[in-house]
């Protein structure tokens, strides 16, 4: 999960990125209206975080140009403006989700993992295909009811599959999914996270769609068959 982070104050900024980091997501950070706008344009995130008091134009106004862009996925506004009036005015411009500030960075985490199994439809912190299960909220797998460790780029590889089940993704999109800008990236990476969760899970779990990516597919129902 790429997430943009629009925050001037640096201190702020340093301590999300961290516990985000720390909590496996893949977090890029710009500190104002302009960088946001080339973001949005080049490379648009999952989610955004958004703060309001920015240095070079006013957070909603930014909010109403990413949604004018198309940019439709969920910003998640983090602000000291914390009057119902400023939450209507953001909430009515196109938010998800308004957390004031001073704020506890776990129940950020909490209402980024909400809009998450938003962006992938699920209604559940735990999404289960067949009999491997993964706990969004703890980071746990389980397969056959068994508890398998893993590490933390395996765990995000595996999320980004797991929630798009029966949608390939393609090396490109699960590296955006992986690495913050910055990060360094071998050219096997995706490919040898796969290799490792390959050991840990049911064989063709994970499938390889050969020269675009790849794929869990899920399950069908008896239903269906």
């Amino acid at each position: 999960m790429q997430v943009l982070l629009v925050e001037d104050d640096n201190l702020l900024a340093d301590a999300v990125v961290v516990a985000m980091k720390r909590h496996n997501f893949a977090i890029n950070r710009v500190s104002n209206g302009k960088d946001a706008m080339l973001v949005i344009d080049t490379a648009p995130p999952d989610i955004v975080i958004l703060d309001l008091g920015l240095p070079d134009i006013d957070g909603i106004e930014l909010l109403r140009k990413f949604r004018d862009r198309g940019f439709a996925n969920p910003v998640l506004i983090l602000t000291a403006r914390d009057s119902t009036e400023d939450k209507v005015r953001g909430l009515d411009c196109g938010a998800d989700d308004y957390l004031p500030k001073p704020f506890d960075i776990d129940e950020l985490l909490a209402r980024l993992r909400a809009l998450e199994r938003r962006l992938s439809k699920t209604t559940s912190a735990t999404i289960t295909l067949g009999n491997v299960a993964l706990d969004t909220n703890t980071h746990q797998l389980t397969v056959d009811s068994s508890i398998v460790e893993l590490a933390r780029r395996e765990y995000m590889l595996l999320k980004a599959l797991m929630e798009s089940g029966n949608k390939i993704q393609t090396r490109e999109v699960l590296e955006n999914k992986l690495y913050s800008w910055g990060e360094e990236i071998s050219s096997n990476a995706v490919e040898v996270h796969i290799h490792h969760l390959r050991k840990k899970l049911p064989t063709g779990f994970i499938q390889t769609v050969r020269g675009v990516g790849y794929i869990i597919k899920t399950p069908k129902s008896p239903a269906s068959q």
